[in-house]
C-alpha cells in the first residue's frame, strides 16, 4: 500500500466478505480515507472522511437491520435521529452491537466531526490533533465492530488485522526482530529516515531508532546532518527536546513522488 490508495487490500475485502459489495466497498475506502488523513496529519480531511464513513456505515446498517436504506447520493436530513431509529428496531433484527453501540458510536464520530470545528487554526491547531487521534481510533473500533460481527473474528485479531492495513507496506523496508532495515543500500540516509518514518504506523519515531535503523556510525552525526537538515527542510519535526521524530505532510509527499519511484516499491 505504498501510495496508500483508496481501493481496499484483499485482506480486508476478506474481513468484511459478510458485508454486500456496494457497502463493502464504500466502507473500506472511506475508512482508508480517514486513515491517511490522520497518517498525514491532515486534520480537515481527517474530518471530512469521517464524516463519509459514518454515512456509508449508517446506510449499511439501515440495510441490514431494516431492508432498505437512504439511497446513496440522497442526503440524511438528521444523522443522530436516524441512529436513534435504529435502536429502535426489534432484538430479532440483528445483535445489540448493530443495533445499539455501532449507532451510538456513529452518532459520536459524526457529531465530533461537525461541531468541534476541526480544521481551525490557531489555538485550536492541538484540539485538532487530538480530535484526529480520537476520529481514526473510532472509525478502527467500528470497523473492528463490523469484521468481529460479520466474519467471526475476536475483537483483538479484528484490531491486528486493521493495524496491518493501516501501515503502510513498502516492500523496500523490512521488519525483523523488532528492527526495520531499508532493503535499498544505494539510499542515502536522509532518503533511508524518510522511507522508514513512512512505513510507521505511528506519530512519533524515537530518533535512536532512527539511527539504528539506518545503521549511521554517529548517533551525534546523524542528528546533525539528517535530521536537522530534514526539520529545516520541513521535512520532518525533530523535537530534539522529547527525541522524537514525526514524518510532515511534505516529506511524505517526497516519498511518494521521488523515493518510491526510484526502488521501485
Amino acid at each position: 500500500m505504498g501510495n496508500m490508495s483508496t481501493r481496499p487490500p484483499s485482506q480486508l475485502e476478506t474481513a468484511l466478505a459478510g458485508i454486500p459489495k456496494s457497502f463493502r466497498d464504500r466502507i473500506s475506502a472511506t475508512y482508508l480515507a480517514v486513515k491517511k488523513a490522520f497518517k498525514e496529519h491532515q486534520p480537515e480531511a481527517c474530518g471530512l472522511g469521517a464524516g463519509k464513513f459514518c454515512e456509508v456505515v449508517l446506510r449499511f446498517l439501515q440495510h441490514h437491520l431494516t431492508g432498505s436504506h437512504t439511497a446513496f447520493g440522497t442526503k440524511i436530513v438528521n444523522f443522530d435521529v436516524e441512529c436513534q431509529r435504529l435502536e429502535q428496531t426489534p432484538k430479532t433484527a440483528g445483535p445489540e452491537s448493530l443495533r445499539v453501540i455501532l449507532p451510538r458510536a456513529l452518532a459520536f464520530l459524526y457529531t465530533l466531526r461537525n461541531k468541534r470545528g476541526i480544521g481551525h487554526v490557531g489555538g485550536d491547531v492541538e484540539a485538532n490533533e487530538i480530535d484526529s487521534a480520537t476520529i481514526s481510533r473510532l472509525a478502527d473500533w467500528c470497523l473492528c465492530e463490523l469484521i468481529r460481527v460479520f466474519h467471526s473474528l475476536p475483537l483483538e485479531d479484528a484490531q491486528a488485522l486493521l493495524d496491518s492495513v493501516a501501515e503502510r507496506q513498502i516492500s523496500v523496508v523490512w521488519s525483523v526482530a523488532g528492527k526495520k532495515r531499508v532493503l535499498d543500500g544505494k539510499l542515502d540516509f536522509a532518503s533511508k529516515t524518510l522511507l522508514l518514518l513512512y512505513s510507521e504506523t505511528s506519530q512519533a519515531v524515537p530518533d535512536s531508532d532512527l539511527f539504528s535503523w539506518v545503521e549511521h556510525s554517529n548517533q551525534a552525526i546523524y542528528r546533525r546532518d539528517i535530521l536537522r537538515r530534514l526539520h529545516k527542510q520541513r521535512m520532518l519535526e525533530f523535537d530534539e527536546d522529547l527525541g522524537m521524530v514525526m514524518l510532515s505532510p511534505a516529506g511524505a509527499k517526497r516519498v511518494e513522488d521521488e523515493i518510491l519511484p526510484r526502488v521501485g516499491s
